[in-house]
């Protein structure tokens, strides 16, 4: 416990699911923390400040990035765990929906670093988590772009770890796996009936991970704890991408 003692996190997407779960590990190990969403979150007390932003729009960003320093001081810790998850044809999709799928999943990431990097830089401390995604390797039909927006963020992480490493910032990607969430059970809901029960048998845990389990690898990813840990992509899967076919 305190591993994040005198931290100031700000969590994109905290009202619910992964981000909800991260948000109040975080507190529990003693940081102060900021979400960001389009929806409202609980009341966790003092030590929680829930802000509605649209994290795909830079003004919006900004009024509340200004807001969450204002209550507790610089951002020491950001989670990019704000997403959505895309169901289109590659030839009948619009240019809009396309879009509208990279904004939240790939370009809010950069929007929401480019605020918070000016104070990491000038205190030459910080850590990014990046939430991606099993998809950014491997992926289904009927899931386009998805997977593309996941690549491109795991991608991102690489090149701004080489960009802010020489000031002690660091830049990981966690890329989950099925997640008893909203967006897993959206997924199941827009297939077959029996997927559950097969995407169950091909993990070597044969089950799914709850929310608090991603979150607890994200605090580790955010702590001093992994202090030389930067420019990689971590896969939380329960073994799910560790076998063939079959």
């Amino acid at each position: 416990m305190g591993r994040l003692s005198g931290h100031h996190v700000v969590v994109t997407g905290g009202s619910r699911g992964i981000g909800l779960a991260t948000v109040e590990k975080a507190l529990a190990e003693g940081a102060k923390v900021t979400s960001f969403d389009i929806s409202a979150g609980p009341d966790l007390g003092p030590e929680a400040l829930f802000l509605t932003a649209n994290v795909t729009q830079a003004a919006d960003i900004t009024r509340a990035t200004g807001e969450a320093v204002a209550r507790f001081g610089p951002v020491t810790g950001l989670v990019n765990n704000a997403g959505k998850n895309a169901y289109a044809d590659p030839v009948t999709m619009t240019e809009a929906e396309w879009d509208d799928v990279f904004a939240v999943d790939l370009k809010a990431a950069w929007l929401m670093a480019r605020a918070v990097l000016p104070g990491m830089i000038a205190a030459r401390k910080g850590s990014i988590v990046n939430i991606a995604s099993i998809h950014a390797d491997m992926t289904i039909p009927g899931m386009f772009p998805y997977a593309a927006a996941k690549s491109g963020l795991v991608g991102l992480t690489r090149s701004l770890a080489l960009e802010v490493g020489p000031q002690q910032i660091r830049v990981n990607a966690l890329s989950p796996g099925y997640t008893e969430t909203f967006l897993v059970r959206e997924f199941f809901e827009h297939n077959d009936p029996g997927l559950r029960d097969k995407v169950l048998a091909a993990h070597a845990m044969r089950r799914m991970a709850e929310p608090s389990e991603i979150a607890n690898c994200i605090v580790f990813l955010l702590s001093d704890e992994a202090s030389f840990v930067t420019g990689a992509n971590w896969r939380v899967d329960g073994g799910l991408t560790a076998r063939f076919a079959g």
